[in-house]
C-alpha cells in the first residue's frame, strides 16, 4: 500500500506560514533531501490556498505528478495542473493509498493536514524545523486532534541550523485472539 508522507518546513515554534499564508522566511540556500523526496513520489495532495500559492512562484512546482487539490469553493473538477476535489478527504486518500504508484505527498494546507491528522492518514512525517520563531502564522497542527503515537526514524542536522525529524505512524497494537 502507497504511503502518504506530510514533508513540510515548520518554524521552531510550529508555524507552517506567515498569517498572510507567505513563506518567505524559508531557507532555499540548499536541497535539504526534496530532490531525494520528490524522485519518490508521483501524486501530491494539498488544499486550495497551497494550490494558489505554488502558483503564484512562477512555474508551477510539481509538474510531472499527480495533483488533487481540496476545496470547498472551486467549482471547476480540474485545471491544466490538478483534479479539484469537494469532500470526502477520508475515503478519497484511502482510495489513493489503495491504488499503485509511489508515496503520495501531503503537501500542506493546515486544514487539509488538520482532516488527515482527524482520519489518521499520515503515514510518515517529514518535518524541517527551522531555526526561526516567527511568533504568528498558520500552525502546523491546529487543534483539536486526537492524540497520536509516532515512532522516531531519523534525524539529520543540517550547518544552517535546519533539523530535520522523520516519524512514522506507531504501529496499532496486535489484536490478541
Amino acid at each position: 500500500m502507497r504511503k502518504v508522507v506530510l514533508f513540510i518546513a515548520s518554524s521552531l515554534d510550529g508555524y507552517i506560514a506567515r498569517t498572510s499564508g507567505d513563506v518567505d522566511w524559508l531557507f532555499t540556500d540548499q536541497d535539504y533531501g526534496y530532490a531525494d523526496f520528490l524522485a519518490g513520489v508521483d501524486t501530491v495532495i494539498m488544499g486550495r490556498r497551497t494550490y494558489e500559492q505554488a502558483l503564484s512562484f512562477g512555474e508551477y512546482p510539481y509538474k510531472g505528478k499527480q495533483g488533487f487539490v481540496f476545496s470547498r469553493t472551486r467549482k471547476e473538477k480540474r485545471d491544466e495542473h490538478v483534479a479539484f476535489i469537494s469532500g470526502g478527504i477520508a475515503s478519497f486518500i484511502e482510495g489513493l493509498k489503495k491504488s499503485t504508484g509511489k508515496n503520495i505527498w501531503l503537501v500542506g494546507g493546515s486544514e487539509v493536514i488538520h482532516s488527515c491528522m482527524s482520519h489518521d492518514l499520515i503515514d510518515e512525517f517529514v518535518i524541517s524545523v527551522h531555526p526561526i520563531i516567527l511568533g504568528d502564522g498558520i500552525p502546523l497542527f491546529r487543534s483539536p486532534l486526537p492524540m497520536r503515537k509516532l515512532s522516531f526514524r531519523h534525524c539529520k542536522t543540517f550547518d544552517t541550523g535546519l533539523v530535520q525529524l522523520t516519524y512514522v505512524r506507531h504501529p496499532a497494537p496486535e489484536s490478541s485472539l
